[in-house]
C-alpha cells in the first residue's frame, strides 16, 4: 500500500507537463515524475518488477482523485 503520497506540479501555476511525486511503498521511499499522459518516470529507486503494476495502479487512482476529479 502506498503511504505518504505527495505531488507537486513540475512547472508552477500549471498542471502540465506533469507532476513530481513521492511516496513510500513497503517502507521504501520512491520518487518519480508522473507525466500528463499517465507515464511514470522512476527516480533512482525502481520498484520490484513483480510489484510495479500494482504500484502504478495505485498511483493512477491517487492522481485521478487529486488532479483529475
Amino acid at each position: 500500500m502506498i503511504t505518504h503520497f505527495q505531488y507537486k506540479p513540475l512547472v508552477k501555476q500549471t498542471t502540465l507537463p506533469g507532476w513530481r511525486i513521492s511516496f513510500f511503498f513497503n517502507g521504501i521511499h520512491y520518487n518519480a515524475i508522473y507525466h500528463s499522459n499517465g507515464e511514470i518516470e522512476w527516480g533512482h529507486v525502481l520498484p520490484p518488477k513483480e510489484q510495479e503494476s500494482k504500484i502504478k495502479e495505485q498511483i493512477h487512482e491517487l492522481m485521478l482523485f487529486h488532479i483529475y476529479e
